[in-house]
């Protein structure tokens, strides 16, 4: 465990890219290889909440009672079946949030507030973005301290990549001076298919940070593991998928050196 957390914000407002998939697994392989980590679920579906097996119905307190009641972090978070894994559960009652802390004064800094109190607990923070660009997601990327974009290996992959760095760029601007791209991660990527190859050069090309050299493939496992409350890691452990995650998981480790 280390001072400080290193935070992680998982974003693209383009559904459907991996972006809970992502962050359910990398949280997960960097809990194997010994960090302590804390996986925020920001998004109102739930998904990252009960891909990681934890009943919405049995959730006495989440994230919306963070944001919206002013309950502390600490006493919202439950253990998962990962060793050195905690998850801050989300609702379907955090859509109501955003509604709420409308007019409320420093409504951009909640999740940072939320935050500061337990970032000492934890080597790694992953917060699970919502697909969207609206006051949810602001107050992730305003809490986070390095950005994760998931991009599809499709024919419309770079399409909204533009708006979503324009929102960066405003969020570092003007309420996180000191945010930063971690980079993009290519995923759904399927070595058949002539287009992903297409699409993934484009990617190098065009996308203006890093691209990490870890693909992840389509894999029928990744898809079929959160259906069981189950990381690929607990899933299908020697998969292709989890093989993928877990050397993104070591690709990012070893960028600490430079955090």
């Amino acid at each position: 465990m280390t001072d400080m957390s290193r935070i992680i914000a998982i974003t693209n407002q383009k559904g459907g890219v991996g972006k809970t998939t992502t962050a359910i697994n990398l949280s997960a392989n960097l809990a194997e290889s010994g960090k302590f980590v804390l996986l925020v679920d920001m998004d109102p579906q739930g998904n990252a909440t009960s891909g990681l097996g934890v009943d919405h119905n049995e959730i006495e307190k989440g994230i919306y009672d963070v944001l919206a009641r002013n309950v502390p972090l600490r006493d919202v978070v439950v253990n998962t079946n990962h060793e050195g894994l905690r998850l801050a559960p989300a609702t379907n009652l955090l859509a109501a949030a955003a509604v709420e802390l409308v007019n409320e004064e420093g409504r951009e800094y909640k999740l940072t507030q939320a935050l500061d109190e337990v970032k000492g607990m934890y080597d790694y923070i992953i917060i699970d973005c919502p697909p969207s660009l609206g006051l949810l997601t602001v107050n992730a990327l305003t809490a986070a301290e390095e950005i994760l974009i998931p991009i599809q290996s499709e024919y419309y992959a770079l399409e909204g990549l533009g708006q979503l760095l324009n929102t960066l760029h405003l969020v570092k601007d003007n309420l996180r001076h000191d945010l930063k791209i971690l980079g993009a991660v290519i995923t759904m990527f399927d070595k058949r298919n002539k287009l992903s190859g297409q699409v993934q050069a484009e990617v190098q090309q065009h996308f203006p940070y890093r691209v990490f050299q870890t693909v992840i493939p389509r894999n029928v496992r990744l898809t079929e593991a959160p259906s069981y409350g189950q990381s690929i890691v607990h899933y299908d452990k020697s998969s292709s998928g989890a093989t993928a995650y877990r050397s993104l998981a070591e690709e990012i480790l070893n960028l600490e050196d430079n955090f």
